[in-house]
């Protein structure tokens, strides 16, 4: 009985030391500089799921069956799959923050084009959150764009601002078209 509270509290001692080698890994992993709030961000992503590790360990020793760790891990394995490759889930958004933190080809002030098919969107990278990527376009309007989308999509990371686009005014016809007399 006893050990399960020498188990819990070497949990507890090795919880810091733990994050502290996580943190200084996701340093080594990092290219370059980084804005501090995609750091943060990312540091506790990682402190949540190394808690969440530690917790599930934590439990084995206290006597949580192995049907149960059976469940959880296979609850685990799918809520993973469905974080990495399903299109519009919440995880995959997440997972997708994650792997721009780690690639960081693309930065808070860059010129970027995010290209769907036929169409693209064009902006300035204003903001890398958890959840999406805020794109301030030349003309100042802001498209929110999902992380999934934009992991998944081609991006192109322009070398300068763009030019503003000059849009053709559109005539209006009002009534039967006259012919001439």
């Amino acid at each position: 009985m006893q050990y399960r509270w020498v188990v819990t509290l070497v949990a507890l001692l090795a919880f810091p030391l733990l994050l502290k080698l996580t943190t200084k890994l996701l340093e080594k992993t990092i290219k370059g500089k980084v804005d501090i709030h995609r750091k943060y961000r990312a540091e506790l992503l990682l402190k949540i799921i190394l808690a969440f590790v530690m917790i599930c360990l934590v439990l084995v020793f206290w006597g949580i069956e192995l049907r149960g760790l059976l469940v959880l891990g296979s609850s685990l394995f799918a809520m993973l799959g469905v974080a990495l490759f399903a299109a519009w889930s919440l995880l995959s958004n997440l997972t997708s923050f994650l792997l721009m933190f780690i690639q960081n080809d693309c930065r808070v002030g860059y010129w970027v084009r995010v290209i769907d098919g036929a169409n693209f969107v064009e902006g300035r990278i204003v903001e890398m959150g958890l959840m999406n990527v805020v794109l301030e376009h030349i003309d100042g309007h802001r498209v929110i764009y999902p992380n999934n989308l934009f992991v998944t999509r081609p991006v192109m990371v322009l070398s300068s601002e763009p030019k503003p686009t000059k849009v053709a005014p559109i005539k209006r016809i009002i009534g039967p078209k006259k012919s001439p007399q």
